[in-house]
């Protein structure tokens, strides 16, 4: 329940944050990479539910949100999303493989359909979000690969 509470959480207030202060975008940009962890420990834990999750984030940005900042953020997660739905339901590769390879597929999209969207796309919004993203799923990986190599040893 943790992750499903700080997943629509995270969504809602990085949404507020671009709304109420857009001169901090390299910030905002970095944090967001956290909530692409989170999706992905939501994925594991409740499979299609994260699809719910999504809207009921969305809805609560729409809500607290510049509407303009909440429909880039619904479009960038449904484009995202579904890559993430596709790899998640179609692959049949480890878990920790299959939160890698969404990641490559849906991080880039997700990052150009957003930051394309409020017209935030710049050299250091698009490597910071990138970076912070692609880091957080690294590590997420390295983290699952060692407890997996960890437990294969142990039996």
């Amino acid at each position: 329940m943790f992750f499903l509470i700080a997943y629509i959480s995270s969504v809602v207030l990085i949404n507020y944050a671009f709304s109420t202060a857009p001169h901090l975008d390299i910030i905002w940009s970095a944090w967001s990479g956290l909530v692409f962890v989170l999706r992905d420990m939501v994925q594991t834990r409740f499979g299609h539910g994260a699809l719910a999750a999504m809207l009921a984030a969305l809805v609560l940005s729409y809500l607290t949100s510049d509407p303009s900042i909440a429909l880039a953020s619904a479009i960038a997660f449904a484009v995202s999303e579904c890559i993430d739905w596709l790899v998640f339901s179609i692959t049949k590769r480890p878990l920790h493989d299959r939160l890698w390879i969404s990641s490559v597929l849906s991080i880039p999209l997700d990052t150009f359909i957003f930051f394309g969207m409020i017209d935030a796309l710049t050299p250091g919004v698009i490597l910071t979000a990138l970076g912070s993203k692609f880091a957080g799923v690294t590590i997420v990986w390295l983290a699952m690969a060692w407890r997996l190599r960890k437990n294969a040893l142990a039996s």
